[in-house]
């Protein structure tokens, strides 16, 4: 199969997955929300997409690449199949337990998914880009990003006049103890922070940034990454007729968040800052807020002035990170899927010889 055929056809795979899924099951979503349903299981469901469309792409193109890392593939897409069946079971067999199903198969499968990660030789993990590295830069970047996080709800809390309450949250001992807990909530749930980012920064991030230069591919990322939580704005975040309020939020929020996630990613080369940052950004939400529950992010409420503040602060936070070194010169450009497999394939040979 040529390249350039074979790239077309791993954007329409992932797409189909990755976009056109969570579109499809939104309508479910969107019934269950209307029958009263617990709809939280299709938010988590739909984080798995994105690298499953990657993986599907890959096993589909590049069947005879030898350095596929097909039982860490497999194993992602199996995972991926059973949460989705969970989330349409929600609905179609409604019931209390399916949300708690979800997380203890979230929690099984990542532990089954890290077995199978480190079964894989270093070869296929690094063919494609599943290994890490720069772990001081890597560690630098998170604790960066947790400054900058913390900062915006320091001046949100300053302008509505809560700065005593933020404080207090961190006199809290039951803060630290959460905070301290979520070290090992990562190992246990990182298979849905690295479903998003693999597709996202590791696929999609790259040749976005070949095709329209390192700044347009980012921002454009940003837009994508955004309308695919459409279902989630209008069934999970907040409701039907705040729902457009919450989309315009989410690109905003996605375009922003986008433009250091993709920074970390190319100042280190290494996926895994960008689901470390991923899984951070989501799980201090109930820390920060004072509620120690992960129900904060369902059933908010938004307003024009919330996307005003989050436009403003979250711009001045994060956007400048677009004048930074890495974003200045095309040699800076992580390599797409497919350079990067077939460069390594390309070493490996020469190593031989």
């Amino acid at each position: 199969m040529k390249t350039e055929e074979r790239t077309k056809k791993q954007i329409i795979i992932f797409l189909a997955v990755a976009y056109l899924l969570p579109y499809v099951l939104g309508i479910f979503m969107g019934f269950g929300y209307s029958k009263g349903l617990d709809v939280s299981v299709f938010p988590a469901a739909q984080m798995y997409y994105p690298a499953a469309g990657v993986m599907l792409a890959a096993l589909i193109t590049r069947k005879g690449d030898s350095l596929l890392p097909r039982r860490f593939f497999i194993g992602f897409l199996a995972l991926t199949l059973v949460i989705l069946l969970t989330a349409l079971g929600s609905v179609l067999i409604p019931g209390d337990f399916w949300a708690m199903a979800s997380q203890w198969i979230m929690m099984g499968g990542s532990i089954v998914l890290w077995i199978l990660y480190f079964t894989e030789n270093t070869d296929k993990r690094k063919a494609y880009g599943l290994k890490g590295g720069k772990w001081g830069m890597t560690f630098l970047l998170a604790l960066l990003y947790l400054a900058l996080y913390l900062l915006r709800f320091v001046i949100s809390y300053a302008i509505s006049g809560q700065l005593d309450y933020f404080i207090s949250i961190f006199t809290d001992v039951t803060t630290w103890i959460v905070l301290a807990t979520l070290i090992p909530s990562f190992f246990l749930s990182f298979s849905a922070f690295f479903g998003e980012e693999y597709g996202w920064r590791f696929y999609l991030q790259p040749i976005l940034q070949e095709k329209f230069g390192l700044r347009k591919g980012v921002l454009l990322l940003g837009i994508i990454w955004g309308l695919w939580h459409l279902p989630i704005n209008f069934f999970y975040y907040t409701s039907p007729s705040m729902g457009f309020i919450s989309v315009i939020g989410q690109i905003i929020t996605c375009i922003t968040l986008g433009v250091f996630f993709a920074y970390a990613y190319m100042k280190t080369n290494n996926i895994w800052v960008a689901v470390i940052i991923h899984f951070m950004n989501n799980n201090l939400v109930p820390v920060v807020s004072g509620t120690f529950s992960a129900d904060v992010l369902s059933n908010q409420t938004v307003g024009w002035a919330d996307v005003l503040f989050l436009l403003i602060v979250n711009s001045i936070l994060y956007l400048g990170f677009l004048a930074a070194k890495v974003f200045r010169d095309r040699k800076n450009r992580i390599p797409t899927m497919d350079e990067r497999a077939d460069d390594y394939c390309a070493y490996l040979s020469k190593k031989e010889i």
